[in-house]
């Protein structure tokens, strides 16, 4: 369901994913329609300046893996990408956005735990902001752009994180991912999928796959 949330520079749009309503397909695990999300993720896109939007697939793909795990999912657009106002905010506008879309998400879904996601640049925003929101209990990085941002405050949250990467990223080399990688605190889990590229063009459903597996709910 498309949605126009209230962002700092203009409304932001967005789309909302919610596993009774969209994503229960059979998978076994997935949502039952009469109970609450296990979750709501907030999954930030791709560099805006660079084609990303929350349509690239990778975050469709994404958004589908949380679904089937009977998350709620909200993907949004940055500032100044597809009907969001405003323009690129140098990361710190995105950052203001992704804050935005928590506080949209959780208000959406009460007493819900809130997961924070992103891909390239949006792992970085993800990542930064879900480190210190109180609201946020999970991070989620795929193809974390190590040598290009700073992900400390990642790296020192005590929160459980989840990083997959690409072994052949030709953009964010998997080298500075594990350098990045070796100074998180616990609990902390990195999955390489082999010879992936930065965006794992012919490899999502690995992603997806390493998502379910990850992140699926422990066995009672």
């Amino acid at each position: 369901m498309v949605h126009h949330i209230p962002g700092p520079s203009g409304r932001l749009e967005a789309l909302v994913d919610d596993p009774s309503a969209l994503c229960t397909t059979g998978t076994p695990g997935a949502s039952d329609p009469l109970r609450p999300p296990r979750a709501v993720v907030v999954i930030a896109h791709p560099h805006p300046l660079h084609g990303g939007t929350m349509h690239t697939k990778i975050v469709f793909q994404v958004a589908k893996a949380f679904c089937r795990l009977g998350c709620a999912v909200l993907r949004f657009n940055f500032r100044g990408v597809g009907l969001s106002d405003g323009t690129f905010g140098e990361g710190a506008g995105e950052i203001e956005d992704f804050n935005a879309a928590v506080d949209f998400a959780t208000a959406r879904y009460p007493g819900i735990e809130a997961w924070a996601a992103g891909a390239s640049f949006g792992s970085w925003v993800a990542m930064t902001a879900g480190a210190k929101d109180e609201r946020i209990k999970t991070l989620i990085g795929l193809a974390l752009p190590a040598n290009l941002y700073d992900f400390s405050a990642a790296a020192r949250s005590p929160k459980p994180k989840f990083v997959i990467h690409g072994e052949h990223d030709a953009i964010c080399p998997l080298r500075a991912v594990r350098a990045m990688y070796a100074t998180a605190v616990e609990p902390k889990e990195l999955v390489v999928i082999e010879a992936a590229n930065h965006l794992f063009d012919g490899r999502l459903h690995e992603v997806a796959e390493a998502i379910e597996d990850l992140l699926a709910p422990a066995s009672s």
